[in-house]
C-alpha cells in the first residue's frame, strides 16, 4: 500500500530490508549527539559510585604491573631484554586493557540495551561504537602513566627509545579494535540464544590473556612445548608488537610480513562480527 500518496521524498526511511554488510557511516553522523551521549554514559558511570573514582584507572594498570613484576620476573626469573621489568608489563597491561574492555563492552551490546532497543530506533552498531571511543579516552589516560614511567627511565639510564617504527602505534591501535570489535560483536549475537556464552566469557578472557604474551615476551617460551599456543595466536604479535615500537628492543618479535596478515584477519573477523551483528538485530528481541 501506498502510504504517501503525494510521492513526497522522506527525510528517513527505516526499513527491516538490509544488506548483509551495512556500516551506513552518514547515519551514525546523524546519531553523533546520541553516540557522544553513550560514550559520556560509559565514561561518568562506571566508577560513579565508588570510593576512589576515576582514580581506578591509574590504580588498577599501576597495581597490575607491580604483582606481574614480582610474580613473572622476581619469582619466575623471566627477562624482558633491554626494556625495565615494571616499563615491560605496564605497556603490555594497557594494550591488554584496552583490547579487553572492547570486547567485553561490545560483547554484552544485545542483552545490557534490550530495552532501549525495544523502545526507539537508532543505528544500533552506535553501542558498540561508542563502547571503542569511551575506552579511548581511558586508554589515552593510561597512555600518559606509561610515558610518565617511560620518562622516568630514560632518565636513569635504560636503553630504550622511540624509533621511527613508533609511527606504526595507530596500526597497532586499529588491530586491537578490530580484533575487539570483531569478535565482541559475534560474541553479543551468540549470547542471544546461549546465556552460558556470556558466563564463560570472564574466565576466557583472563586465560587468554596468559596466551597473549602480555606477562612475558614471546622469546620465553621459544623452547617450551606450549610456544605452538602463542605462536599461533595473532593477539600475542600484537602485544609484542606494540611493546616492540615503543621500545625499540632487538630481543621482541616483530615481522611486518606477519603483522600485515594479521591485520587483514583483523579486517575478516570485523566484516563476520558485523554481518552477524546486523542479521541478528532484526530478530534478537524475540529471543533476548
Amino acid at each position: 500500500m501506498n502510504t504517501n500518496p503525494n510521492n513526497e521524498s522522506w527525510l528517513y526511511e527505516i526499513s527491516a530490508k538490509r544488506k548483509v554488510i551495512d556500516l551506513n557511516f552518514k547515519e551514525i553522523w546523524q546519531y553523533r549527539d546520541l553516540l557522544m551521549l553513550f560514550v559520556k554514559r560509559d565514561i561518568v558511570t562506571v566508577y560513579k559510585q565508588t570510593v576512589l573514582g576515576p582514580l581506578w584507572f591509574f590504580i588498577q594498570p599501576l597495581f597490575t604491573s607491580v604483582i606481574f613484576t614480582l610474580v613473572f620476573n622476581s619469582i619466575a626469573k623471566i627477562e624482558t631484554g633491554l626494556v625495565p621489568a615494571f616499563l615491560f608489563n605496564l605497556s603490555g597491561i594497557t594494550a591488554w586493557n584496552y583490547f579487553k574492555v572492547c570486547l567485553m563492552g561490545t560483547s554484552s551490546t544485545f542483552r545490557a540495551n534490550a530495552g532501549l532497543f525495544g523502545k526507539v530506533y537508532f543505528p544500533r552498531f552506535i553501542v558498540p561504537l561508542s563502547k571503542v571511543i569511551s575506552n579511548l579516552v581511558k586508554f589515552g589516560i593510561q597512555m600518559t602513566i606509561l610515558a610518565g614511567f617511560y620518562i622516568y627511565y630514560i632518565s636513569t639510564g635504560a636503553d630504550i627509545a622511540l624509533s621511527g617504527y613508533t609511527l606504526l602505534f595507530p596500526v597497532f591501535l586499529l588491530l586491537m579494535i578490530l580484533y575487539g570489535l570483531g569478535a565482541g560483536m559475534i560474541i553479543s549475537t551468540l549470547t542471544t540464544k546461549y546465556r552460558d556464552i556470556s558466563l564463560l566469557l570472564t574466565f576466557f578472557v583472563q586465560l587468554l590473556m596468559y596466551v597473549s604474551a602480555v606477562p612475558y615476551p614471546m622469546k620465553a617460551l621459544t623452547n617450551s612445548s606450549y610456544g605452538w599456543v602463542v605462536a599461533y595466536n595473532p593477539l600475542a604479535y600484537i602485544m609484542e608488537g606494540f611493546r616492540f615500537i615503543l621500545f625499540n628492543d632487538g630481543s621482541l618479535y616483530f615481522d611486518s610480513l606477519r603483522i600485515l596478515f594479521i591485520a587483514l584477519g583483523g579486517v575478516v573477523l570485523f566484516i563476520v562480527g558485523l554481518a552477524l551483528f546486523n542479521r541478528t538485530e532484526k530478530t534478537f528481541i524475540d529471543t533476548v
